[in-house]
């Protein structure tokens, strides 16, 4: 058991690099989504038919829930592991700095554009053959309608507040939701299948 302990990496030197790659991670997320107002200075109808739009907040985390899921799971966990391997509580407390900053730009207003060459989302820009539609498009709940409060009817549509793209070659990490109200998403998948039907 010694011998087993004392082959483990030391604890605060795994927290250093833990917290490392964290913060580069922060950071340069930060950075590409400074550069949202860059790449997509005005909304609505763009050149060659394409399309800028922009969510609000309520929006993002209709978007994000997944991601603020393992956001929050990520911020706990560590302090119930970091008795048990003697880690430095002052490196928890930075992790937790780390990725409340992460979590806040998560839920930041996003803008997102559709031209004829590529798909700006999060301040970075995917080419379209790199992108994919997936066969069913999540929804995030089921709305009812109530006739007179006493039977219940489904509505012709379903409330939608994101686009799922796919991002080809990413495996797990491939899902890419698009956040927004139901006119601009209703706009761009349309779009967006053209686009993509095209280049098929």
């Amino acid at each position: 058991m010694a011998e087993l302990t004392n082959a483990l990496p030391d604890p605060e030197g795994m927290a250093q690099f833990c917290v490392a790659v964290l913060a580069v991670i922060v950071a340069w997320d930060a950075w590409w989504l400074g550069r949202q107002r860059i790449d997509i200075p005005s909304l609505g109808d763009l050149p060659n038919s394409g399309y800028a739009w922009e969510s609000n907040q309520s929006q993002e985390v209709s978007r994000q829930w997944a991601n603020l899921m393992t956001m929050g799971a990520m911020m706990v966990l560590p302090w119930m592991l970091a008795e048990l391997s003697d880690t430095p509580m002052l490196w928890v407390w930075i992790w937790d700095i780390l990725l409340a900053m992460h979590l806040i730009s998560l839920l930041i207003p996003k803008r997102y554009a559709i031209t004829a060459t590529h798909l700006f989302a999060d301040g970075q820009r995917y080419e379209w053959n790199r992108l994919k539609m997936p066969k069913r498009q999540p929804r995030k709940r089921i709305m009812l309608l109530r006739k007179g409060w006493g039977r219940l009817k489904m509505p012709k549509r379903q409330p939608r507040k994101r686009i799922m793209l796919l991002r080809k070659g990413w495996g797990p990490f491939g899902p890419l939701p698009l956040g927004g109200d139901r006119p601009s998403i209703t706009k761009a998948t349309a779009l967006i299948h053209s686009i993509l039907n095209e280049e098929e």
